[in-house]
């Protein structure tokens, strides 16, 4: 994913807290607890602690946050001259109902998941149609937004405040303070360092590059999207949020003609950087392969030349070699030198970390 900031004056970066962005992925959280095994027992005691009437509402509309991540929750970044996040959810709602119709309407219709759809004209019928292939609740939801947007927009802010009211307040007066240091830690490294020192302490997987005269923040995940921080139409400028309750995933809002927000998390396990995504695929490719898989057997037990492995194997040793080249460009095997010999031993480590690093770049 590819945000272009060519030009961007380094103070047109925000780093920010959001609590509207924050109620969203603990709503997120509380959906889909296995994304989350860290958050296990806040959304447990949170499920438990709902009224019935709260929990039939929020699963009413859970596609807004399950199946996407409607921009709904950052409304600052769709206002025209561009803004920051209110400082309180109810200042943030504020900035939801100022969003014109249109954008809104466009937000609140992300789960349809049509990347068609957010330059083209909204059309009703096509609007349902998509609708229809998610759900029956889908189809209703967007029933009631192309006929009510007003009485839409006002449900869906009650019911964030109801949210507030039952947990949220509490939650944000844990999280807040820690998210805020964050992002003042990530300000004074962008004012002092730059935005390149700045970026890469945001996460493994966020990095500038320079493409001839353009400067890029890469973001690597499986979505494939474009979009720039400088359309005059909503201002130029980014942000990015920390969140307590992200991880694995790093959202990014790349809707056009809306400012780029990368919401990043904090507090993730203390493990090795996570696996590009191009060298999970490495790895993955590398294992599927019938002899490369046996390798592996044999290397995961101790340390072997080529000449050893050809010899177990009944192959040549060129054969070997082009097989240990595979296993080592995916960066699943050591290489040390024993006097005139070269030693290929598994790492099993990193063997062991595919089933996370999978789990993790498809929910990044």
């Amino acid at each position: 994913m590819t945000i272009d900031i060519t030009g961007l004056p380094p103070e047109r970066i925000d780093f920010a807290v959001s609590p509207l962005a924050e109620l969203g992925v603990a709503l997120h959280a509380l959906d889909e607890p296995a994304h989350h095994p860290g958050l296990h027992g806040w959304a447990t005691a949170t499920a438990a602690g709902l009224k019935p009437d709260l929990a039939d509402r929020l699963h009413e509309a859970n596609f807004l946050w399950t199946a996407t991540m409607s921009d709904v929750f950052h409304p600052y970044a769709g206002l025209p001259g561009g803004g920051r996040p209110g400082t309180t959810l109810a200042e943030e709602l504020d900035l939801l109902d100022r969003l014109d119709e249109e954008r809104f309407v466009r937000a609140a219709l992300e789960f349809n998941c049509s990347s068609s759809m957010e330059e083209e004209p909204v059309r009703p019928a096509r609007v349902l149609e998509l609708a229809a292939n998610r759900g029956p609740r889908q189809l209703e939801f967007a029933r009631r937004l192309l006929d009510d947007p007003s009485g839409v927009r006002a449900w869906l802010r009650r019911l964030f405040e109801e949210c507030d009211e039952a947990f949220f307040a509490d939650t944000w007066r844990r999280v807040g303070p820690g998210l805020v240091a964050d992002a003042c830690e990530k300000g004074e490294l962008l004012r002092h360092r730059g935005v390149t020192e700045a970026v890469r302490a945001v996460s493994p997987a966020v990095a500038v590059e320079e493409d001839g005269p353009r400067r890029l923040i890469q973001v690597d995940k499986m979505t494939h999207a474009r979009t720039t921080a400088t359309d005059p139409a909503v201002g130029a400028g980014m942000t990015f949020l920390p969140t307590s309750f992200g991880w694995p995933h790093l959202v990014v809002l790349h809707a056009p003609r809306w400012r780029p927000v990368v919401q990043y998390p904090v507090g993730a396990p203390s493990v090795a950087g996570p696996a590009s995504v191009q060298l999970l695929q490495r790895r993955m490719e590398a294992l599927a392969h019938p002899l490369r898989m046996r390798l592996c057997r044999q290397l995961a037990r101790g340390a072997y030349t080529t000449s050893e492995l050809a010899d177990t194997y009944g192959i040549t040793p060129p054969e070997v070699s082009r097989h240990l080249s595979v296993l080592k460009k995916a960066e699943l095997v050591t290489v040390r030198r024993r006097g005139r010999y070269v030693l290929h031993q598994l790492d099993v480590a990193a063997v062991a970390r595919i089933g996370g690093d999978f789990l993790e770049t498809v929910l990044r």
